[in-house]
């Protein structure tokens, strides 16, 4: 078969689809990241993906649990929820970082179909932007403390100031990340040095704390601060935005590969564990001073943190210069994961590409209309109710590519997620999705009684772990591949286990593309590279079903 032959005009420069295929090139949006352009080191891939989780949610997270619950209760329930992230990131890092694709494109072929996982790019385009507003309110704290703009002015100014530098992808991404890194570790950690070693009485003052509720460590307490920590269990979704840009594990390189995956993949959330902790030590050292609302502030936190230690006059510019840093680190790879994240779903669902930058603009406009609705005040409110739906979409997941491939063997190993060779929807992640997240949300608003409320993040992610293996057994596995020829002799996969770096035209857009991101088109007895699958309104160039296929 001819590579380069086609019986279709060409594409005209300047066309929509032209547009399309520039843009997506730029950082691979909707698509497998190809080696040509994966030229990071293991290393440098690892500390962009952890500068993205610079981030100051941990510590009005961390303070709320602890002021509500005590100091044992919240301890408790971030290592709880630490442990059930780590577990959970880990399969979920590893696909990405192997095979190159973003956290949709792994859904898709892990239980969820074509247009299955459509579900839940939506719940991860809504963590990005939940979680960029969380990060623009504690901005706008820092610059109504230090400069003394209104918060209305605030939120506004931390929603645009982002926009120039999302709009270049990882290239630009990887520079930010890596240079700011190193002032905001110092930063963050210093102060809590300084006053440990200072005065080591707060130490026990933390300790002792009891919260509100005035009680011991409890299940329930601890149950509903690890629901809220569990929120953050999306944040995988992201480090992957970063890890599918890592370089092909081999025999050479496998020791740093491991290391960077582990890192900056399930990795991320010891730091954040450590962040959250030191939220509540933070919130208890300054409560005398500011009382319980304002303790919950990061700018505040730092604030009394800072002023044990320096001059009056430097405390506040340094405090806003911390908050500053962190919102950026966070809220460009914010703006960029959840602009693919819609970009994905909307391509799939009305097979055009509108372009990234729309949903840039759309990600921001959702965070600024919460920002200014005062969203930080209901904080714990919102990120309880969300981790229902982010526990049963990753569980589901991890459990698909741990149990369903690996002990099973009823999903396929190596991912699939190009369009013709799925199922538009496989039961198997979808109902046990649906299930999960339907029950734990219908507990956390105490619909099955006061006494489960607490207990709906256990429930998502064990009615998950149990239903993804039973609906792969009850459907035998037939619904995760359409078809098993994508029409291409050449090995999908390398000698090592990479994904091969040959490269084909695509026969629409006239551009090369790597083995993996391109089926054959029998219609045109050419190839056809995966955006321009997804966006053929009639469905000439997708191969038609396996006669073996359910």
């Amino acid at each position: 078969m001819s590579t380069t032959e086609s019986r279709v005009p060409a594409t005209e420069p300047g066309s929509p689809t032209d547009q399309a295929t520039k843009e997506t090139l730029e950082d691979y949006t909707l698509r497998f990241a190809p080696r040509s352009y994966r030229r990071w080191t293991p290393m440098v891939v690892a500390t962009t993906a952890l500068g993205g989780i610079a981030y100051m949610a941990d510590f009005s997270i961390g303070a709320g649990i602890g002021l509500t619950h005590g100091t044992g209760n919240a301890l408790v329930a971030i290592a709880v929820a630490a442990v059930v992230i780590f577990v959970t990131g880990f399969p979920l890092a590893y696909y990405g970082a192997r095979y190159n694709i973003d956290l949709d494109l792994i859904t898709r072929g892990s239980g969820f179909g074509y247009y299955g996982s459509v579900l839940t790019s939506v719940i991860f385009a809504s963590f990005t932007f939940i979680f960029f507003a969380l990060e623009g309110s504690i901005m706008a704290q820092g610059l109504k403390l230090g400069l003394g703009l209104p918060l209305w002015l605030g939120y506004l100014v931390s929603t645009l100031m982002v926009i120039p530098l999302v709009i270049y992808g990882m290239k630009a991404l990887s520079k930010l990340q890596v240079w700011t890194t190193p002032i905001w570790l110092l930063l963050m950690v210093g102060p809590l040095v300084y006053l440990v070693s200072t005065d080591p009485g707060t130490v026990d003052r933390f300790l002792a704390y009891t919260g509100t509720d005035g009680g011991g460590v409890n299940t329930a307490s601890v149950l509903l601060g690890a629901g809220v920590c569990l929120s953050l269990i999306a944040q995988i979704g992201e480090q992957i935005d970063y890890l599918r840009f890592m370089p092909p594990k081999t025999e050479a390189n496998k020791r740093t590969w491991w290391t960077a995956v582990v890192m900056a993949g399930p990795g991320w959330v010891v730091l954040g564990a450590l962040k959250q902790a030191i939220g509540v030590f933070l919130a208890v050292y300054i409560l005398a001073e500011v009382g319980p609302a304002a303790a919950t502030e990061p700018i505040q936190q730092f604030r009394g943190a800072f002023d044990a230690m320096m001059p009056s006059w430097l405390v506040v510019p340094l405090a806003v210069v911390l908050v500053v840093i962190s919102q950026i680190k966070i809220n460009v790879t914010n703006a960029y994961s959840g602009s693919l994240a819609w970009t994905n779903s909307f391509t799939r669902v009305t097979r055009r590409y509108p372009g990234r930058m729309v949903f840039v603009l759309v990600n921001l406009g959702f965070a600024l209309a919460l920002m200014e609705a005062d969203m930080f005040s209901f904080l714990n409110s919102i990120l309880g109710f969300y981790s229902n739906c982010a526990i049963a979409w990753v569980v589901t997941v991890a459990t698909d590519i741990g149990v369903n491939k690996y002990l099973l063997e009823l999903s396929p190993r190596t991912p699939e997620f190009r369009r013709g060779m799925l199922y538009a929807v496989n039961p198997v992640g979808v109902v046990a999705f649906v299930a999960a997240s339907g029950l734990s949300i219908a507990m956390y608003f105490h619909g099955l009684g006061d006494t489960l409320q607490p207990y709906s993040p256990v429930a998502a992610a064990v009615i998950a772990f149990v239903l993804t293996p039973l609906m792969a057994i009850v459907t035998k596995g037939r619904y995760y591949l359409r078809r098993t020829d994508d029409g291409i002799s050449e090995p999908l996969l390398d000698a090592e286990g990479n994904p091969s770096a040959t490269s084909y035209d695509c026969h629409v857009c006239h551009q090369p593309y790597e083995r993996p991101d391109l089926t054959a088109c029998h219609t045109h007895d050419a190839m056809v590279c995966s955006l321009c699958l997804s966006t053929d309104k009639v469905g000439d160039h997708v191969l038609p079903s396996e006669p073996s296929a359910a």
